[in-house]
């Protein structure tokens, strides 16, 4: 049943080589694999979650304790601002990580030549 390459008929042959026209292509596409915006999009709202977070935490904590201890100062922007630096450093802290993630890898080239 297995024919030899001398013996396929042309519909057979014309099937072998969009196959193989494809393969290429598909391995075309592996060579050059770029992150689509997809991929962007989803570590943007990452990065903006991991500084909204903590925060939005630091602001409810800060209205709470403003609530329960009254004074001169305000625990609601202190608070705040405390979040707000944390959820940077986070942001900051994993965005460095990804980068040297990506550099060994070998994902992250300079130019697209290479």
């Amino acid at each position: 049943m297995n024919k030899s390459p001398e013996k396929q008929s042309p519909k057979g042959a014309a099937f072998a080589t969009r196959v193989g026209a494809k393969v290429l292509l598909k391995l075309k596409a592996r060579r050059n694999d770029r992150p689509g915006i997809w991929i962007g999009l989803g570590m943007m709202g990452l990065i903006g979650w991991s500084i909204a977070m903590p925060t939005l935490m630091g602001a409810a904590l800060g209205i709470w304790l403003d609530k329960t201890y009254p004074g001169d100062l305000s625990w609601t922007l202190g608070l705040l601002l405390a979040g707000l630096t944390i959820g940077c450093f986070t942001a900051w802290h994993w965005v460095v990580k990804e980068d040297l993630s990506m550099k060994e890898d070998g994902s992250l080239k300079r130019n697209p030549d290479e």
